[in-house]
């Protein structure tokens, strides 16, 4: 039987999702609570790896268990065991077919920076201390969209296959005075493209880049033609679609 767990967390202290040799995981304290509850060592998979310090309000996994399982009170007791910035939402039974990876059609992030200094979103935005220009940085966005080779927003020597992406979404919005949000959702992301891909559009906004650079950047399939990646705190994986 399989299993999906929808949950979300604070990746501030963990090393991303995936389990590390020299760091801890989402994915390795999850197991370990799974593991504890049901008895026997329990593997799940994840919809995708957010890196260290990326958090997620939308994370889907799954595991396979031979028994029926209460999905309700299994989620309370993984709660009750989990640290306080990892959260279970849902457990349920789906088709032994689903796949928490390879099943997902779509995944959103956001991106979030503040323009001013505010103790209570610094921990969790960007706070840029330049002058930007979202109406340009939202022109060069539109450039992404559609189904393109990504390698010069990814992190060289990885192990995908491709590196082909269809983006179907890609804009600026202000939130409050002063806060901004980056919106992009996709089939798939590669490691370290949200990043990547906001360091790029803050050098439009900033006039460092011209917005049709950002097309001969990603025409360039080179990592050292875009712009740096920004800082991982103000990244939030936020939805999945099946």
């Amino acid at each position: 039987m399989r299993f999906f767990i929808t949950l979300s967390y604070d990746g501030t202290r963990y090393h991303g999702w995936q389990i590390q040799p020299n760091g801890n995981s989402i994915q390795k304290e999850l197991q370990k609570a799974l593991s504890t509850l049901l008895r026997q060592p329990i593997e799940i998979v994840g919809a995708g790896r957010t890196d260290t310090g990326v958090h997620a309000r939308m994370m889907v996994a799954h595991f396979d268990f031979h028994e029926p399982l209460d999905g309700r009170q299994l989620a309370y007791k993984l709660n009750r065991l989990l640290p306080r910035d990892i959260a279970v939402q849902d457990v349920r039974l789906v088709g032994e077919d689903l796949h928490a990876r390879f099943s997902a059609t779509s995944r959103t992030y956001h991106y979030f920076i503040h323009t001013h200094k505010d103790p209570f979103l610094f921990p969790y935005s960007w706070q840029v201390p330049f002058a930007l220009d979202f109406e340009r940085m939202n022109e060069a966005a539109k450039i992404l969209l559609g189904n393109k080779d990504f390698t010069s927003f990814s992190k060289v020597n990885t192990d995908t296959k491709t590196n082909l992406c269809d983006i179907r979404e890609a804009i600026w919005e202000e939130m409050a005075e002063g806060q901004w949000r980056f919106t992009i959702t996709a089939n798939r992301f590669l490691r370290n493209m949200v990043r990547a891909i906001v360091g790029t559009l803050v050098e439009v906004g900033r006039g460092r880049l011209e917005v049709d650079d950002v097309r001969r950047i990603i025409e360039a399939k080179d990592r050292c033609k875009a712009g740096e990646s920004v800082p991982a705190c103000a990244l939030y994986l936020v939805d999945i679609k099946y």
